[in-house]
């Protein structure tokens, strides 16, 4: 398995502070181009491909453009639960934020069953009063 090369982690971090200034448009295609690359380069299912995934789905979200968001992170979540497991760190985060791409498209059932999804892992996982289980409780 390949490492992600040093120009991807730089664009990655462009991309980054682009969305940091609000600038989605600048962000959402140098992600684009970095997740095509990434897929190219490392294959569709190696981490640092999904993580640039869900990073464009981020930017996404943060445009208004719940379609494409929800789309990309969906895929995202499927191929980690494959991948990593269905109680990884990294696959409970990734359906963290497909959850609140369900919230802000006002579809609270969606949302709420991930997060009590989410919260019942961390809980198995950490133990009832780690901090990851109270920020799973806030955010349900």
């Amino acid at each position: 398995m390949q490492n992600i090369p040093n120009t991807f982690k730089s664009m990655g971090n462009l991309a980054s502070t682009y969305s940091n200034q609000g600038r989605w448009d600048d962000a959402e295609q140098l992600q684009v181009q970095v997740m095509d690359m990434m897929k190219k380069l490392l294959g569709a299912e190696h981490p640092d491909t999904l993580r640039s995934m869900g990073n464009l789905a981020g930017t996404y979200s943060n445009q208004g453009k719940w379609n494409g968001a929800e789309q990309l992170q969906v895929q995202v979540v499927d191929m980690m639960k494959r991948l990593l497991g269905e109680e990884h760190p990294d696959t409970l985060r990734s359906m963290k934020n497909l959850a609140c791409i369900y919230s802000n498209q006002g579809r609270w059932n969606d949302a709420e069953q991930l997060e009590v999804q989410v919260m019942n892992k961390r809980k198995k996982l950490l133990g009832e009063e780690h901090s990851e289980i109270l920020r799973s409780m806030a955010n349900l």
